[in-house]
């Protein structure tokens, strides 16, 4: 019976290996960031130096830095959210509008990504750069992923975060890892956003059958992901009014629900530009 089980759980190891080949992967590369962004220096690559996983995504957004900087202040679990499949990893709504309360971060602080589990802002530059942290021992920690002030509740988590959790633990061992959101003007009014993962990991007992699944999950996550930052960014012109001067202004006009939205700019067209 073990056997039997073994051998299922290896084929179907293989064919996620082969459909990503043949079709998840070239699709993949329409969505990672062209060589030079990949091969840049950016904030955080020296955290985990001897990273044995980096990956570069990107996307091109019509409007400036500091259109997109405050949707990147409030992101996290109980937060605005993460603008990417709610119901996976928020079991609620990522916020549509900007929320003057969330956009104070500093260096040392938490951005939390699930019940129980947080990052750790290591660098910031405003309309710049955004670089979180985490690593085994900080997420075994005593009182880790505390919500913040004027969190959402904890009944809010994701569909997800128990099964990805279960495999955390079926695949546990040491690991640091950073994710960096890097803004950089491309002309008047346009912006190239880069976010880089970098991990580096003692391989666990479930390595094998683990790291397809989580591999192909971030890329499709963080593929929503920057689509629902561009999407924000390019649909609220007031950001600074919402920001600055919230009393007089609210906080935005916010966006409409997805189901009332123009269709997403052509994906190939979110990278292409340059």
């Amino acid at each position: 019976m073990v056997r039997r089980i073994l051998v299922l759980a290896t084929g179907v190891v293989a064919l996620v290996a082969v459909a990503h080949e043949l079709g998840m992967k070239p699709w993949r590369r329409r969505w990672l960031a062209n060589p030079d962004e990949s091969a840049r220096v950016l904030p955080g690559d020296l955290i985990v130096p001897d990273a044995d996983f980096s990956q570069t995504m990107a996307i091109t957004i019509d409007a400036p830095p500091a259109a997109v900087w405050p949707w990147l202040l409030q992101l996290g679990y109980g937060r605005a959210g993460w603008y990417s499949y709610d119901a996976i990893d928020m079991r609620g709504r990522s916020s549509r509008e900007i929320r003057p309360e969330l956009q104070q971060l500093s260096v040392g602080g938490s951005v939390p990504f699930a019940p129980g589990l947080e990052f750790r802002v290591e660098a910031l530059e405003p309309e710049r750069a955004l670089v979180l942290s985490a690593d085994s021992e900080a997420l075994a920690a005593p009182g880790s992923g505390s919500p913040e002030p004027g969190a959402e509740p904890a009944e809010r988590e994701g569909a997800a975060l128990g099964l990805v959790g279960k495999l955390a633990d079926a695949n546990a061992g040491a690991f640091r890892m950073t994710w960096a959101f890097v803004l950089e003007p491309v002309d008047t009014g346009r912006t190239r956003l880069l976010e880089r993962f970098r991990t580096r990991a003692t391989p666990g007992p479930a390595t094998v059958f683990v790291r397809p699944i989580v591999d192909n999950g971030h890329f499709l996550m963080t593929r929503k992901h920057l689509l629902g930052i561009r999407q924000r960014a390019e649909r609220t012109p007031i950001f600074a009014t919402a920001v600055e001067a919230p009393a007089a202004a609210g906080v935005g006009p916010g966006l409409p629900d997805e189901a009332g939205t123009a269709p997403q700019p052509p994906e190939v067209a979110a990278v292409g530009a340059s």
